[in-house]
């Protein structure tokens, strides 16, 4: 058995819950907290000694940078199947995102006039997994929302592989997004580095992107200078699923989110329990194929579930405490369930829409909130990107008719002040002038 069958009813909910593992380690915060305070003070020197030290690769300052020739090189080099791909996806993904743009607002009134406008956040800093990995779609799915909230800069940072390079498919994504400021630089330094500048890096505004533990703390411990995406954590997928589902999809899907992280979540929820044995039946055999074996099988053991219960509102129930990142309902009525769902962070609905479109091709943002923080979270979007002012302006007759009110709540608050601010513009006479006579 590759993981554990268990009852479910709504009475063990809370018990069955798999809970997030929270960031505590205090020896992580200590380390990125040191690095941190290190780059404001050293700036690229500090830089170029932590990627010696934790990326074991040598840089000189001069090739922290990653040049427009030496990006476009690296696209040259990656097969024109996969760049027609990439574009393929990034097109998705621009048709999908371009619905989210908000929108500035006014409301008139009789001599006044309110309203909010709306802007792009002026320079966006993006960081993408890098040394042996490989996440062009990482740099598409930040990078795209952000083009498309009209962000005038953007750079990129990430950590170079064991020869100082940058991956080519990393690059080929960043230049079929025309992204020219890109800098070998990461963990905990590449975050510091964008939050407070250095010689070569520009501060930035915002942060976005994954990345491990150390990246996601100093993401934490930034928040306030810069403003970040969100803390993400190992990833998660819940299946609901009744008797009609294939089996072999359901132990796929389960096993494309175990293969992630030995500490990401896979659960099954079914109203089945044939269908529940056929499934961890399933597993076992499929994981013998399984290219990343030892970490799928330890997630799986680990935090994998498969819950038989007797009717699947308790799946719902579940679902919508436990928040989860990924959802896939594979019923027969499976978009009529979506209005059963309050919490989670991307729904998939049928069984031929599994979670991985979602990753790369489909068009919706995979950047999702983890660890039940889809509770008060949303995908990553062109909304992130945005910063809203308010804006009002008042004629004398219009201030007067609400002056009253107003110096009257000044009033029960204590601040005098306030309330003369109103009162000494209602006293002046027109024909003082601007400046009061």
């Amino acid at each position: 058995m590759v993981t554990q069958i268990k009852l479910l009813n709504s009475g063990n909910i809370d018990k069955e819950l798999i809970r997030p593992d929270v960031v505590t380690d205090h020896e992580v915060v200590e380390v990125v907290r040191a690095v941190i305070e290190d780059v404001t003070v050293r700036g690229d020197r500090a830089l170029i000694e932590y990627t010696a030290k934790f990326d074991r690769v040598e840089l000189r300052e001069e090739e922290l940078s990653v040049s427009v020739t030496e990006r476009d090189s690296a696209r040259d080099k990656v097969p024109e199947k996969i760049i027609q791909s990439l574009k393929l996806a990034a097109d998705r993904i621009r048709k999908y995102h371009q619905n989210q743009l908000p929108k500035s607002w006014t409301i008139k009134e009789e001599g006044a006039m309110m309203g909010q406008i709306a802007r792009p956040i002026g320079r966006v800093g993006l960081y993408v997994p890098g040394g042996l990995a490989n996440y062009p779609s990482s740099v598409l799915m930040n990078a795209i929302p952000a083009q498309i909230a009209g962000v005038p800069e953007m750079i990129l940072c990430v950590p170079p592989a064991g020869n100082g390079k940058v991956s080519k498919y990393t690059l080929a994504a960043a230049s079929i997004l025309g992204i020219d400021k890109i800098y070998k630089v990461g963990g905990a330094q590449a975050i510091a580095a964008m939050a407070f500048g250095t010689d070569i890096i520009k501060r930035v505004d915002k942060i976005a992107g994954p990345g491990n533990i150390y990246v996601a703390t100093a993401k934490k411990l930034v928040v306030g200078t810069v403003d970040i995406d969100m803390i993400a954590g190992p990833t998660e997928i819940v299946i609901i699923a009744d008797k009609q589902a294939k089996v072999p999809f359901i132990a796929a899907d389960m096993i494309a989110q175990a293969e992630h992280d030995s500490q990401a979540t896979s659960i099954l929820i079914t109203d089945s329990s044939p269908l529940a044995e056929q499934v961890n039946e399933a597993l076992e055999g499929q994981l013998g194929s399984a290219a990343r074996l030892d970490i799928a099988r330890s997630a799986l053991n680990e935090r994998g579930r498969i819950y038989v219960v007797d009717d699947l509102r308790v799946a719902f129930e579940f679902v919508n405490r436990f928040a989860p990142e990924h959802l896939e309902i594979m019923t027969v009525n499976a978009h009529e369930c979506l209005s059963e769902v309050k919490n989670a962070g991307a729904i998939f609905l049928g069984n031929y829409s599994p979670e991985a479109l979602g990753d790369y091709i489909a068009g919706s943002n995979h950047v999702l909130p983890t660890g039940s923080t889809a509770r008060f979270y949303s995908p990553l979007g062109v909304y992130d990107f945005v910063k809203w002012s308010s804006f009002l302006s008042f004629s004398k007759e219009a201030m007067a008719r609400i002056s009253a009110d107003a110096m009257l709540l000044s009033d029960i608050e204590g601040l005098e002040g306030h309330g003369r601010s109103i009162k000494i513009r209602l006293a002046q006479d027109e024909d003082q002038g601007p400046n009061g006579g």
